[in-house]
């Protein structure tokens, strides 16, 4: 039986998932196919798709998606359903430093022993796949309403919506973002920090080919640019820009932001020129550390329980990590636990420990690094940049963890 929208005042599943994007779509499809009852909760109606084929607009919002995504999404059946002329692989990685002895680093995907670094997709591409294989998926019930209560201490967590209807679940998964309400209504703490930053991100094409280079330059008054392979001689923006400027890019037309992009990358990639129709979006950027990703009969999964700087290209990533984490954690319980077990779901929170926290330092460490201006500081980032390309033993293992392998 493939998945239905229910309209019951009451609904009672092994898993309960709060959100509609991508991380708790793929939840909802592995949970499924791992054999659990699955009520997916998505507080707002769902898009209309996107015309297929490789003529439609592109996305401005695209993920690097690692080896991680990569292997989770081809065991659900997913990757194999993506718009393959729309993924652009990741072949090799150029890091530019700053100042007048910018140092650099370069890694790729034959030193990494890979096919590729990564998989550029837009999010649509992605959205797109998993609601197609979500329709065939065994036990699975789509909820739409808004929920204004949880209750995770009884046999059965309880989450009560604005129309009176209640959903009892074994385990209630909270996807829902950043600002989470379900780790809101858990009384979970969180460490929170803006980076006073905005992520501007938009598509361009390039004269000269872009040979599926990702590049990314480190400044300090400009923040970090970074340039993303898209199939074709296309490429996608990402730049995380100070408050200030960030609000001056999105004041200009897309043809000036190509003009100040030619100073980073014309001799790399040649003249940019928007891609039509024309579109920019800008996102906050901040970090958030939930003090727990737990509660009784509950999880946290994706932003709502680690929000990173984007620098890496990593937020999506870790949520799939959390995924597949949490699917493992279930698999291998005792059969006398259930799966909202406080013990099987401390296991899933000691499984995310180590990889959710070596992202944040690095994102946070890199990010706070390179937004010195002080010159001896700079001097000795691009010093390390230079030794670090140096060490292909070194640089392998970076990759290894940044893939995700």
């Amino acid at each position: 039986m493939g998945y239905m929208i229910t309209t019951a005042k009451s609904a009672r599943s092994d898993v309960c998932i709060v959100g509609d994007g991508a991380i708790a779509k793929t939840a909802a499809l592995g949970l499924s196919q791992a054999g659990y009852s699955v009520t997916l909760l998505c507080p707002h109606a769902p898009a209309a798709p996107k015309a297929a084929g490789a003529d439609r607009p592109w996305d401005v919002r695209v993920y690097a998606l690692n080896h991680t995504a990569h292997t989770l999404l081809s065991s659900l059946k997913v990757w194999s359903a993506l718009e393959m002329e729309r993924v652009a692989p990741v072949e090799s990685m150029q890091i530019a430093g700053d100042g007048p002895q910018a140092g650099g680093l370069s890694f790729d995907a034959y030193s990494a022993r890979v096919g590729a670094l990564t998989w550029i997709v837009e999010d649509s591409n992605l959205n797109q796949a998993l609601d197609a294989a979500l329709r065939f998926a065994p036990n699975v019930h789509i909820a739409r309403g808004k929920a204004v209560a949880l209750d995770g201490t009884g046999p059965f967590a309880r989450v009560s919506l604005a129309d009176g209807a209640v959903l009892e679940a074994e385990l209630v998964l909270g996807a829902d973002g950043a600002q989470s309400w379900v780790r809101g209504q858990c009384d979970i703490g969180y460490d929170y920090r803006s980076y006073h930053q905005h992520a501007i991100v938009t598509n361009f094409s390039c004269a000269k080919p872009h040979h599926g280079v990702a590049h990314q330059w480190f400044t300090c008054a400009e923040g970090i640019v970074a340039l993303l392979p898209l199939p074709g001689e296309r490429v996608s923006l990402v730049w995380s820009a100070p408050e200030a400027l960030a609000e001056t890019l999105m004041s200009e037309t897309l043809s000036e932001l190509a003009v100040r992009l030619a100073a980073y990358c014309e001799e790399q990639l040649g003249t940019l020129r928007p891609l039509v129709p024309e579109e920019v979006k800008s996102f906050p950027l901040r970090i958030i550390r939930p003090h727990s990703i737990v509660a009784p009969r509950v999880a946290l999964v994706g932003d709502a329980a680690h929000a990173v700087h984007p620098l890496a290209g990593h937020g999506m990533n870790l949520g799939f990590g959390d995924v597949a984490d949490l699917l493992r954690t279930l698999a291998g319980r005792e059969p006398q636990r259930g799966i909202g077990d406080a013990r099987v779901l401390a296991r899933y929170a000691r499984a995310r420990k180590e990889d959710v926290l070596l992202m944040q330092l690095a994102t946070d460490g890199l990010e706070r690094l390179f937004g010195t201006d002080f010159e001896p500081v700079r001097a000795v980032r691009n010093f390390g940049l230079n030794l670090l390309d140096k060490f292909p033993a070194l640089k392998r293992r970076m990759v290894s963890q940044a893939l995700g392998k």
